[in-house]
């Protein structure tokens, strides 16, 4: 008996099939944007999505469309926009490859999480977390409501507008606020206050982020 020609088909043969682990790895669909913004104006949706695209491009995740979590008053349609309607069933991974949530129920009823919640390059937003660097830039634009739908007053004129008589709703990337707290609505990744204005995303602990979903 020789078995050395049926040994070597089937090392072969598992090596084919076995692909590597980078194979099955899934695909990066969701990660918070390292690009900043000093005032609320965004050029609109199709600003802010155009940056979520040109992020992803740049550390080769291009190949796929991606839409900022954003809600809006008046729509392309004319009709309003929810933030939760633009970025697919799920599920999300971030650049780790780590589950963000498998559906958009899991997604909304989760908390912020600077582990997971992290850039394009695979980096921790600056928030409350131990250790954090400093300034805090945890607060997210979203102009949402926990569930996902329009914060109505809340989303700079539709992402348009850098005045001061306007506001918009942020989340948390970290889920957390002052002195670590973690109960809601501080622990919201999505909503868990307004700025305090729209022509300086930095105070009460923002930089003009989003958050980047491939559909």
């Amino acid at each position: 008996m020789r078995p050395w020609p049926f040994l070597i088909a089937a090392a072969v043969l598992a090596s084919s099939c076995g692909g590597g682990d980078d194979d099955d790895d899934p695909d990066v669909t969701f990660f918070v944007s390292s690009a900043t913004s000093p005032t609320g104006n965004l050029g609109g949706l199709a600003g802010a999505d155009a940056t979520c695209q040109r992020l992803a491009g740049a550390v080769g995740e291009g190949g796929r469309t991606w839409r900022a979590y954003l809600s809006v008053e008046r729509g392309p349609t004319a009709q309003p926009v929810n933030a939760r309607d633009r970025i697919g069933p799920g599920p999300w991974h971030n650049v780790n490859h780590e589950l963000v949530a498998r559906d958009l129920a899991e997604l909304h009823s989760r908390s912020g999480d600077a582990a997971v919640f992290l850039d394009e390059r695979g980096q921790r937003i600056n928030g409350q977390w131990t250790g954090s660097p400093t300034p805090v830039e945890h607060d997210i634009l979203t102009g949402s409501k926990a569930d996902g739908t329009l914060q109505p007053g809340a989303t700079c004129s539709d992402w348009t507008s850098a005045a001061t008589d306007v506001t918009a709703q942020v989340g948390h990337s970290d889920g957390l606020g002052p002195n670590q707290n973690a109960t809601p609505p501080l622990s919201s990744w999505n909503s868990a206050h307004t700025a305090l204005n729209c022509s300086n995303t930095a105070p009460r602990g923002g930089a003009g982020r989003i958050y980047c979903f491939a559909p």
